[in-house]
């Protein structure tokens, strides 16, 4: 069990660890102590983790803690300890580092009271994984400014871009589904419905569910206030018509004298309007007189498309005439290429013709030497024939032949006794063999208790046993010793002792791999953890040897306590394990005691000050609370010994080896003697031979005759058959002649094809030159073109030139136009860029560059005249002043009355329209919320009472309102039954017991993990008032289901040591 540390660690010969990657099948997560904050080490490996998850938790001045850091696993991770020992640090330090606020930990309202007392910053790192890359989120605390300062990947940030981050990753720390905190438990039970179906619905609905609910809540309270709206318009309306119906007559008489007043405005305004027309008529001449010029302009530009057109024609045909020309040049390349071929085969057969007569010359003087040779052995057998003759006798030649017979029976005896000797050598060596191999077999019995070790490494960590087996074959690769895994270093003196051992050294440390050397151990992580992707753990022993360190109390002083020995005699270990453990968990300074330390327990722990006792079956650690300064223990009850309960007597072992290193000393005596023997034997061997040979070469001079009539015999033979081997020059000049003649035939035909192709060469050549000439004649054809475009071009700008003089005398006459048109506008008190009014036209003309130039047609019925006009207005004018007495005030609220009846029916369609789109849209929303709903409530439901079920309890879970159209009154309602006497009640801060109240919402939280959509859960101490069954059930339950594949991740927080059927189930283990 690994513990994150509170203290800052100091560099220097304390045991450093590399951490275990962060991977699924890994026990135990890695923490690593550092003495500043550690950088973001970004995780490529996809594996079990969902998007989302936390991979790594980094602390620095935080609370309890000075410097910490976390790995979890991708599924449970719990996280057990006393009060005090810094649990729900981590727990703020998850929601603070995710942008959450200081008041949903229900512990201070302000940042700067999380940093840790005395320190003036503190800060929290979380690593998110994300398939596209882990995202790192920092946030430093300033406790002086009780400000935060947030980084993304180590860039700074600001808190809006991290909680849109954190947003985007379905993260919700404010939400008690999906993140309890210790202070919160209670009042999850407090929750309404309501509360309680928003927090459902944003922790485990699609992303859309929570939307359509709060659209549906918004268009609800639309309907209502248009429905109110439209009622009230609907009365005010009707009030509006009746008032106007009793002034009507009025109104019209008023209507009937602005007539005559509107009639004598547009008589007035009517000359500045002639005037315009009279220079609008000349400025219409002028613009058909530029219309004109522009079309000549299109047509000379029209003109010159053809001539360009047939300039890129002949462009693509000078482009096509050089495309090939150049696949002619190709063309003769190949046909080259192919002459040289042929004349490289004739060649060829020159050549084969010419190794045809040389086979002939070979056989001419093969026959040539033959007839020599058959002459030089005539010649040799005259000369044997010769010697026969003149052959001596040999019969004194028999003394000498009998002195070497007896010196080659002396050495036969000697070398017949040296063989004895090698016989009995070999005996003794076979002797020392046997025995060699019994003590070989001893050796084995003890290595098979190994092997038990070993093989037990093998059945539960695979990895560590394979790179054992690959040290094994590679220490030659490093540089210091290197020892196997702990657990196989250690030999127990007695197996009974071996639950201490195993109790006290994590498992994580018990496989891993001890080096002397940082750099032996990079080595091998590199080779082993890198290139065969093997979860293996490794350390690095102290540089200085802690092995031999004394305690600092001694045994005698503890003796009267019931304790016997320290944990590090009950052991034998190499140095660099034994200084390893006594460094890292003071084997050397933790006792070991009997029952009757149990007993006095209280009293030892008050007298002898230990953090760390161990009696015959239990674990006592003893710690200062931070808090009250008071003395806190723990006791756990040992777990069984598994791996070290085989114990091996090293001595008779090495008693074993040093018996086989003097067999095989002595084996190399037998060998060296035998050996000695040998080259003795090889020697009279020679000997032998050699008196052999002397007397054979007696023996054969003495049989020399007989051997001359021999020799002379096969020589007659080997002329025999020298003679009948006779070789026909004829005919084999008959068939060399045959085959060069047929070669001269082929290479006839071979001329013939390469006359051919030169031809074609000639005339791809003369093709080529046909092309170029064509390629000339289009390139001046071109040149042609382009001068006559150069002239039509000549005329285009003349003509142009024209056209812009016309165009600005058109301008000018515009210039004035809308100078006439400002002073009539004037007239008609209308703006710049106001049309002219409904009532003083019929319909707008359309004029020159857009405007309403020339003068409105209700114009075209008044006189054409000044004195015309004038007399008109005269009559007007007296006309108008016979209407006496309106007053304009009842006019104008009438008009204003009916403007507002107009407008108000106007918005009361408006209304009516909308009221009816807010209705569809409701019933639109309502069925993509409400269905989902739901079935999601359903699964929700059906998951819950499952899990009441198997607690022998009832439980349900419901969708629950009072009116179907009051969305915002929708709620889950969680009713529970707890004995068989009683109904189904509500779940409710008052009803139920607190054990029952965290029951049901553990159960609740358990119903939505595996239907989550958020990345991870986090529940501080529900299981606080539970009775043991129950806290047990729950803890079986959160087990199964967090554990299984593709759920999220989740944090469980609680006091209490929870281990039955932990180690099946839960992948990642946290204890502090």
């Amino acid at each position: 069990m690994a513990t994150p540390s509170r203290k800052t660690s100091t560099p220097g010969p304390l045991a450093s660890k590399r951490p275990l990657p962060r991977d699924p099948s890994s026990e135990v997560p890695s923490k690593r102590k550092s003495s500043a904050p550690p950088a973001p080490r970004p995780l490529q490996s996809s594996g079990p983790f969902v998007e989302g998850s936390i991979v790594r938790i980094a602390m620095e001045n935080f609370l309890t803690y000075d410097v910490c850091e976390v790995a979890p696993g991708p599924h449970l991770n719990m996280i057990i300890g006393a009060n005090g020992t810094g649990k729900s640090s981590i727990v703020c330090a998850i929601c603070l580092g995710l942008a959450g606020k200081p008041a949903f930990m229900g512990r201070a309202d302000k940042v700067g009271f999380f940093v840790k007392r005395g320190c003036s910053k503190g800060m929290v790192e979380i690593e998110l994984f994300r398939t596209s890359g882990n995202l790192v989120i920092t946030r430093e605390i300033d406790v002086a400014k009780n400000q935060s300062f947030w980084f993304i990947n180590k860039k700074s940030t600001t808190q809006k871009v991290v909680e849109e981050q954190v947003a985007a990753l379905n993260i919700q720390v404010g939400n008690l589904c999906q993140f309890l905190p210790q202070d919160k438990v209670g009042e999850f039970a407090k929750l309404s419905k309501i509360e309680l179906l928003e927090a459902t619905e944003k922790s485990i609905g699609p992303p859309e569910m929570h939307r359509y609910h709060c659209e549906l809540k918004n268009f609800r309270e639309k309907e209502k206030q248009l429905e109110t709206s439209c009622k009230e318009k609907t009365e005010y309306l009707e009030k509006m018509i009746q008032r106007n119906e009793r002034y009507k007559q009025d109104v019209e008489r008023f209507y009937e004298r602005k007539r005559h007043l509107d009639l004598i405005e547009m008589l007035e305004a009517k000359r500045p309007w002639v005037e315009y027309e009279n220079v609008r008529q000349e400025y219409e001449e002028v613009k058909l007189a530029r219309d004109r010029v522009k079309e000549e302009v299109r047509k000379l530009k029209e003109g010159q498309i053809p001539m360009t057109l047939r300039i890129e024609e002949i462009e693509k045909q000078r482009h096509n005439l050089e495309a090939r020309i150049k696949e002619k040049a190709t063309d003769i390349k190949e046909t080259s290429q192919k002459c040289k071929q042929r004349q490289d085969v004739i060649e060829r057969k020159d050549k084969h013709i010419e190794e045809l007569q040389q086979a002939l010359t070979v056989k001419r003087n093969e026959e040539h030497d033959r007839q020599r040779r058959i002459s030089n052995t005539r010649k040799m057998i005259e000369d044997l024939q010769n010697e026969l003759k003149t052959t001596e006798n040999c019969e004194n030649l028999q003394p000498q032949i009998d002195a070497i017979t007896n010196d080659l029976r002396r050495v036969q005896d000697e070398k017949a006794l040296c063989e004895g000797e090698i016989i009995d050598k070999r005996r003794e060596k076979e002797t020392l063999e046997k025995e060699k191999k019994n003590v070989e077999e001893h050796i084995v019995r003890f290595d098979n208790l190994m092997n038990q070790k070993e093989d037990k490494l093998r059945q539960r960590y695979r990895d560590t046993y394979d790179a054992v087996l690959w040290l094994r074959n590679n220490r030659n690769k490093f540089k210091q010793r290197v020892c196997e895994p702990i657990m196989l270093t250690i030999n127990m003196k007695d197996n009974k002792n071996a639950k201490y051992v195993e109790n006290h050294i994590p498992l994580n440390d018990l496989r891993a791999f001890v080096f002397e050397s940082q750099e032996d151990m990079e080595v091998f992580l590199r080779e082993v953890r890198d290139n065969k992707k093997l979860r293996v753990n490794a350390v690095v022993a102290p540089r200085v040897s802690h092995a031999d360190r004394a305690p600092s109390r001694s045994l005698n002083e503890l003796k009267p306590y019931g304790f016997f020995s320290y944990l590090r005699e009950l052991f034998d270990a190499p140095d660099p394990v034994m200084s390893y453990l006594c460094c890292q968990y003071h084997i050397h300074e933790v006792p070991v005691g009997t029952e009757r330390t149990r007993e006095r327990i209280e009293r030892v722990i008050q007298e002898t000050r230990l953090k760390q006792i161990y009696t015959a079956e239990e674990k006592y650690v003893v710690k200062t609370s931070f808090y009250s300064n008071k003395v806190i223990s723990i006791n756990t009850s040992l777990k069984v010994a598994q791996f070290l309960t085989v114990t091996v007597d090293l001595e008779q072992r090495r008693h074993l080896e040093e018996q086989l290193k003097e067999i095989n000393k002595k084996l190399q005596a037998v060998e060296s003697d035998l050996i000695a023997l040998h080259e003795t034997n090889k020697r009279l061997e020679h000997k032998d031979n050699e008196l052999r040979q002397k007397k054979k070469e007696l023996l054969e001079r003495k049989t020399k005759k007989r051997q001359l009539e021999q020799k002379i015999s096969s020589k007659l033979g080997s002329l025999k058959l020298m003679e009948q081997d006779t070789c026909n020059l004829e005919e084999e000049e008959r068939k060399a002649s045959a085959k060069i003649k047929e070669i001269h035939v082929q290479k006839a035909k071979l001329v013939t094809e390469l006359t051919d192709l030169i031809k074609s060469c000639t005339s791809l050549h003369i093709k080529k030159v046909d092309l170029i000439l064509q390629n000339t004649t289009v390139i001046s054809e071109k040149n042609k073109l382009e001068s006559d475009y150069m002239a039509a071009s000549s005329q285009l700008r003349v003509t142009e030139q024209h056209f812009i003089e016309l165009d600005e005398n058109r301008q000018r006459l515009l210039q004035k136009c809308k100078e006439l048109m400002k002073r009539a506008r004037q007239v008609c008190n209308l703006g710049a860029e106001q049309t002219v009014p409904q009532e003083y036209q019929t319909q707008v003309p359309t004029i020159p560059n857009g405007h309403n130039s020339s003068p409105p047609m209700a114009f075209q019925d008044l006189p054409n005249t000044l004195d015309e006009i004038d007399a008109l207005l005269t009559e007007e004018r007296s006309r108008a002043s016979c209407f006496t007495g309106l007053n304009p005030t009842v006019v104008e609220e009438y008009t204003k009355r009916e403007e507002e009846i107009e407008q108000l029916t106007e918005e009361l369609k408006i209304k009516k329209v909308e009221l009816d789109q807010y209705r569809e849209s409701i019933s639109q929303v309502k069925e993509r919320w409400l269905n989902p709903l739901k079935e999601l409530v359903e699964k929700i439901n059906e998951k819950f009472s499952n899990f009441f079920s198997s607690m022998q309890c009832a439980g349900e879970v419901d969708l629950h309102t009072e009116n179907e159209e009051d969305y915002d009154k929708y709620g889950i309602r969680i009713r529970v039954k707890f004995r068989s006497s009683t109904q189904l009640h509500e779940l409710t801060p008052h009803h139920q017991s607190g054990g029952e109240r965290s029951v049901s919402t553990m159960l609740y939280l358990m119903a939505l993990q595996e239907l989550n959509r958020c990345p991870f859960r986090v529940v501080d101490e529900i299981n606080q008032g539970m009775d043991p069954i129950n806290e047990r059930r729950v803890f079986e339950m959160v087990v199964n289901t967090a554990c299984k594949e593709n759920t999220s991740q989740y944090f469980f927080i609680t006091p209490k040591q929870m281990l039955y059927g932990i180690a099946k189930s839960v992948n990642t283990l946290l204890f502090t």
